[in-house]
This record gives structure tokens, C-alpha cells and sequence, in this order.
């Protein structure tokens, strides 16, 4: 990839939809993840799948410019990064049926049960997460926190936009950096999928 190619991405607009198709230089179809960490999963993900392009937000400037460094050193075209905050990036950035796949990753918990709604995912996270997939567009989610586990997949199930199936074993198999954190403390990792119908 060339070093001129901008991998973070600087909006003309921050009220009004992103213009997808001139992101990026194939039109493929798009996958999101929201809260890339520090791009683990993303680079390995997207070096994966070349006839797919991913776009994936992170509120944290350090662990943008650290995922823009491994998608630089993978050379990866298929990559373009945004620091913003997910839940109103999904709302109001996407464009409705824009999304193949959904990723979300390891969410901020908010364990105390008065901060319960500051939990990105929610009902009416749902609900948005419906307009931006195209038709059977999936979201693909993962925890480490039984209890927002729950809360997930009762939201999912109450929305019916949406049908569980299985998380695929290849996609399963590309961690992220919380997640093999996790691991070397024998901390299992519950994971969920759902097809808009």
C-alpha cells in the first residue's frame, strides 16, 4: 500500500452519511467492526478476506494510530479507520443497508448496574443495527461478561429483524487482543450471531 493512501479517515461531514462507494478503491462488500482495539482481529480478518473491504471505528487516538500501523505494515487496501464514538457512528454515519457484517467485539461491560445504560448494545441498538445491514447481513458479537452476554442476545431475540445462527469456526479462530488476553487466564469467550432477515 502506498504511504499517501489515508487509512484514517477525515470526514467532510460528521452529520451526514458516509459516501461508502468512495472509501475505497474496489467496490466490495463492506464489513464494520466497531471498537477495533488495537486491530488484531481487524488486520488478520481483513488480510483473510481481500474481496472484502472493512471500515472500523475506535474511540481511542493511541489504538487507531496503532491499527493503522499493522494495516500499513500488512499492506492492506482493503482497510479505512474513523475515531469516533461507535454507537453514534452506527446511527447517524452508515448509510441504511450499507453493512454485509456487523463485528462487535468485547464492548465495554459498564458491570455496575447503574451504568447499564451506557452499554452500547440495547434495543434500540438493534434497531439500528437492522438499517444499516443489508438483507441477510449478519452481526457477529462476543463477550467475556456473562451477564451483558444475556442482555445481548435477549435484545437480538426480542427484534424480530433478526434469526441466531452459528458463529463460523474460521471466525472465530482470529482473536482479538482482548481476547487472547483472556485466554492465558482461562477466561472463555461467549459468542453470538444473527442474519437480518
Amino acid at each position: 500500500m502506498a504511504e499517501n493512501v489515508p487509512i484514517i479517515l477525515q470526514p467532510a461531514s460528521y452529520v451526514e452519511k458516509l459516501p461508502i462507494r468512495d472509501l475505497f478503491v474496489t467496490a466490495q462488500p463492506l464489513e464494520v467492526e466497531l471498537g477495533a482495539g488495537d486491530g488484531s482481529f481487524l488486520a488478520a480478518w481483513a488480510a483473510q478476506n481481500p474481496a472484502r473491504n472493512f471500515l472500523a471505528v475506535e474511540r481511542l487516538l493511541g489504538r487507531l494510530r496503532k491499527t493503522e500501523r499493522k494495516i500499513r505494515r500488512a499492506g492492506l487496501a482493503n482497510v479505512r479507520l474513523l475515531r469516533i464514538e461507535a454507537g453514534y457512528f452506527l446511527e447517524y454515519m452508515l448509510p441504511a443497508g450499507s453493512v454485509a457484517a456487523l463485528h462487535v467485539y468485547f464492548p465495554d461491560p459498564w458491570p455496575k448496574r447503574k451504568h447499564h445504560r451506557h452499554r452500547l448494545i440495547n434495543d434500540h441498538f438493534t434497531e439500528v443495527a437492522a438499517t444499516v445491514l443489508q438483507p441477510d447481513g449478519i452481526i457477529y458479537l462476543r463477550t467475556d461478561d456473562k451477564p451483558y452476554f444475556t442482555q445481548m442476545t435477549a435484545a437480538f431475540g426480542r427484534n424480530k429483524a433478526f434469526q441466531p445462527i452459528e458463529t463460523p469456526p474460521a471466525l472465530k479462530a482470529v482473536f482479538t487482543d482482548f481476547e487472547r488476553g483472556f485466554q492465558t487466564r482461562g477466561v472463555s469467550t461467549n459468542h453470538a450471531a444473527y442474519r437480518r432477515r
